[in-house]
């Protein structure tokens, strides 16, 4: 038995942390420009590989027991994940989702309005500044509550 766990890891699996900030705070030197990257003290990404890691495990990491504990782990927030809960948000106004408190839909057509404004002024905001795949998620996303808040309110 204890072959077959020593060929499991083997095999051997890659975990890479693709957070912009270390743990220290600091912005990764992948993630700054190349004139930062040569003045500012170069980091560890954070790779394991098969039970073994690269980077020694700080106080406040949820892998290693820190201050967090495994079962409360939130999601890493970036701008699309900001963005789809937004527009969840909106949906939830319009009467597309149910009311995650009364699990009832209702239709709340100014407070839609609004998170829709939010979402265009986010898109004013960073235009020039986002990936191709953020810009189109944006505009589709966008488009589509546009579409369903005139659809709304036209009855």
């Amino acid at each position: 038995m204890d072959s077959e766990e020593e060929k499991e890891q083997s095999k051997g699996f890659k975990v890479e942390d693709r957070r912009r900030f270390s743990a220290e705070g600091e912005l990764k030197p992948e993630y700054r420009g190349p004139e930062q990257a040569q003045s500012q003290p170069s980091s560890a990404t954070h790779t394991e590989t098969a039970g073994t890691s690269e980077k020694p495990a700080s106080a406040g990491d949820t892998k290693t027991g820190g201050s967090f504990s495994r079962a409360r782990e939130v999601p890493e927030i970036t701008f699309s994940t900001f963005v789809v809960g937004l527009s969840t948000q909106a949906l939830v106004h319009l009467g597309e989702l149910p009311d995650p408190h009364t699990n009832q839909a209702a239709i709340d057509l100014p407070a839609a309005q609004q998170l829709i404004d939010i979402i265009a002024m986010l898109e004013n905001k960073t235009r020039g500044n986002l990936d191709r795949d953020e810009q189109a998620m944006l505009q589709s996303i966008l488009f589509e509550l546009r579409m369903k808040y005139v659809e709304r309110a036209r009855h």
